[in-house]
């Protein structure tokens, strides 16, 4: 059963694709809110350490969250 959250906040639409393909990948896994925070915090990351953040790496960092967070509700049960 998917967490329950509040709903999506991204403001930033060049990441809406990455959120799309990420809740689809994680669905039943994650409501679509965390992720969408998690491609926000990866995006923030990637802008603050390397000064810019693409889609791609935006993609491949939150999706390492979100596999992360998957496990630790699994831990939990």
């Amino acid at each position: 059963m998917p967490e329950t959250t509040s709903a999506p906040t991204t403001t930033d639409q060049r990441f809406a694709s990455v959120v799309d393909l990420l809740s689809s990948e994680f669905s039943g896994v994650h409501h679509e809110s965390t992720v969408t925070r998690c491609v926000d915090a990866a995006r923030h990351g990637a802008e603050e350490v390397t000064g810019s953040a693409t889609p791609d790496l935006v993609e491949r960092i939150a999706r390492q969250h979100l596999q992360v967070l998957a496990l630790a509700f699994a831990e939990q049960r």
